[in-house]
């Protein structure tokens, strides 16, 4: 039997008198000097959310010639990502408790999807999940393909409360935004976690949308074969001394614009996919409009307003495999498909929002690209993918 010591200051022969025990088993132990405030966190997670020691999201080394920000006035914290890693991987965000974040957004694929469609609670998406990896390096503030949310923190529940996806929308049966806040709040380790982040265990709309939209600006990749060739040279115009012969052809193809005649053909000069992606965040132009690809996942009619787009850092894995699909349709597994929509632009009946880059002189563009071009800037864009975010702890499944 084990007995606790009440108090340390005590006369002696108090003590000699407690110390004693007619059985000559008895154990008496002073009481821990601390104890772990958070047991719930503990016990969901284990080691893999260690609030002692916290994994770095807010001071991550990022290169110089990284200008780019769309953080605004939610800068990222340790704290407030480590909730938001908890919220982007827990299926409780969703009506039935089946769908997550991650479901859609996969860390093995830069935080993409391989399905033509992501599955949701009701159904599948109507367009392809976006890459998430460096989302937060753009001057583009807005998010979704359409750009329907003004910022990364109102994105972060148009998923949850969408009927397909999540199921939390107000409508058909669903219930609201603030059943999920009540659902959360009944979590003992949220009730844990937002007392650590916030102070208090109040979860609240604003508070969810901070904590995960620092997460998912956390998750960045600098680590490529193109970040040690521009950290070594003066721009990007110079050829890089790391690069193959045909990756330097691809960079260059892919920076400078193209020359073309009257009738939209190319007679000269490079891709021009700088014009929409310029490096070295090789995000996409907040100016660009539809880039030629209308078609829709499911439904019928057309789909013009998709002008967003992730950035093209990690389109392939560190293997130089492509990552799952490109483009809102989900419709290209290759990068050899992508490069070849853009050789040949056809103006579609109806596209009124066709980008003008793509319509030289009013007429869908035609690159005339070789074989050997193709594969250059292949060979290039494959440079733009480093190897930690795929592996990294950090940004990894903490109910794992």
């Amino acid at each position: 039997m084990k007995k606790i010591l009440t108090s340390l200051i005590v006369p002696s022969i108090f003590l000699a008198a407690v110390f004693y025990s007619c059985s000559g088993d008895d154990v008496y132990e002073e009481a821990p000097l601390s104890k772990d405030e958070y047991p719930n966190i503990t016990a969901a997670f284990g080691a893999n959310i260690n609030l002692s020691s916290l994994e770095n999201y807010a001071n991550q080394i990022k290169p110089a010639y990284i200008t780019k920000d769309n953080t605004a006035g939610n800068p990222i914290t340790d704290k407030g990502a480590t909730l938001g890693r908890i919220l982007f991987y827990d299926k409780n965000l969703s009506k039935d408790n089946t769908i997550s974040c991650s479901s859609c957004h996969k860390q093995e694929l830069a935080f993409g999807d391989n399905a033509v469609a992501s599955i949701g609670v009701n159904g599948t998406t109507g367009r392809h999940s976006m890459r998430l990896v460096n989302a937060r390096f753009s001057n583009e503030t807005k998010f979704f393909w359409d750009e329907r949310a003004s910022t990364l923190e109102a994105q972060t529940v148009f998923p949850i409360q969408d009927h397909v996806e999540m199921g939390f929308s107000g409508t058909n049966g669903d219930g609201s935004l603030q059943d999920l806040i009540a659902k959360l709040q009944n979590i003992k380790y949220y009730q844990e976690m937002f007392t650590f982040v916030y102070g208090d265990a109040v979860v609240t709309q604003t508070r969810i949308q901070n904590a995960l939209a620092q997460f998912i600006r956390s998750i960045q990749s600098f680590d490529s074969k193109y970040d040690a060739g521009r950290a070594s040279s003066a721009n990007d115009q110079q050829p890089f001394a790391n690069f193959t012969a045909q990756e330097n052809q691809g960079k260059n193809l892919f920076l400078a614009p193209p020359v073309f005649d009257g009738s939209g053909n190319r007679t000269g000069g490079g891709l021009g996919c700088a014009a929409c992606h310029a490096a070295p965040e090789f995000d996409i132009n907040p100016t660009s409009r539809n880039n030629g690809i209308i078609g829709k996942i499911s439904g019928t009619g057309i789909d013009i307003t998709n002008t967003r787009a992730p950035s093209l850092r990690n389109v392939t894995n560190s293997s130089g495999l492509e990552n799952g699909r490109f483009m809102h349709t989900g419709g290209f597994t290759t990068l050899q498909q992508v490069i070849g929509h853009y050789a040949t632009i056809s103006i579609a009946a109806g596209n009124t929002n066709l980008d003008p880059r793509l319509t030289p002189n009013g007429v869908g563009q035609k690159l005339n690209v070789t074989a050997q071009e193709t594969d250059a800037v292949i060979a290039f864009l494959k440079t733009l993918s480093g190897s930690d975010v795929y592996t990294n702890k950090k940004w990894s499944n903490p109910f794992k």
